[in-house]
């Protein structure tokens, strides 16, 4: 009997991701075998979730969520040195002999909308420190960017993050008056849906400014909608959900999204 490979993603809350939606677009596209499916998995289970599924031929991996990114590492193989690099996965694979490695493509997915910019020497803010903050500051820091102000509730959490990965700044309260810079991105939950809002004062951003918010849930965030509001160009989560992903569903499928139909499947995620 044929078995149907697979893969999923998992998380803490998980109902508002729509992974399912494009890996599957992107299966039916192409006319592959396979499915990709959601799990609600706890932090108490995620130990036990990862050596079920390595035993699982047909599992190809999973892509991870809040809140796993960071304690999965500990789980897994890193031939890639993410640990020492990002510090955050996002994406976890089945080899076949069954290995399990993990990896991120949150990095190259964040940066892809902004590659054309030049951000060198640019000062820029981020908001919150959490593990997609970590894909957002390895990439910052790749393209050079300037002075860099985190806006986070802990203070020394994201002091940490600014060593890391070797930029100059400093970190604020969420309360905080903004300072002027390029771009404003929001990594943190804040503004999601069931989340609470994430209201900024955007006055100090110059008019050329970009604000980029990686929710998705809902696509026109509160930020988003105040950005729009003064005029300034935005970039949304669906920007950096497609990104990475067309990255993991090659490392899962073996296969490269189908060109051509990204206009079709934001208007799926988006009805």
């Amino acid at each position: 009997m044929s078995s149907t490979p697979y893969a999923e993603v998992i998380g803490d809350p998980i109902a508002q991701s729509k992974s399912p939606l494009i890996h599957n677009f992107w299966l039916d596209a192409l006319g592959l075998a396979g499915d990709y499916r959601r799990a609600h998995i706890k932090a108490d289970a995620l130990a036990a979730f990862i050596d079920q599924r390595r035993t699982d031929p047909d599992w190809r991996g999973c892509n991870v969520t809040i809140p796993h990114k960071v304690a999965v590492m500990d789980l897994v193989d890193d031939p890639g040195n993410i640990r020492g690099t990002i510090g955050a996965m996002n994406t976890i694979v089945r080899q076949r002999d069954g290995s399990v490695i993990g990896t991120n493509t949150d990095a190259a997915g964040f940066y892809a909308p902004l590659a054309e910019i030049d951000l060198s020497g640019a000062p820029v803010i981020v908001v919150g420190a959490g593990g997609a903050a970590r894909a957002v500051l390895f990439a910052l820091a790749r393209a050079g960017v300037g002075h860099v102000t985190i806006l986070n509730r802990s203070p020394l959490k994201a002091m940490g993050l600014l060593a890391t990965f070797g930029l100059k700044g400093e970190v604020l309260g969420l309360e905080a008056q903004l300072p002027p810079a390029a771009l404003l991105v929001n990594s943190s939950s804040l503004g999601m849906t069931g989340q609470p809002p994430l209201d900024l004062d955007l006055s100090a951003l110059p008019d050329d400014a970009i604000v980029y918010d990686l929710v998705y849930a809902p696509l026109q965030t509160g930020l988003l909608k105040a950005a729009a509001a003064r005029g300034l160009d935005t970039v949304d989560g669906l920007d950096m959900l497609i990104g990475q992903a067309a990255l993991a569903f090659e490392l899962f499928f073996g296969a490269a999204p189908p060109e051509g139909r990204d206009e079709e499947l934001r208007a799926l995620l988006t009805a």
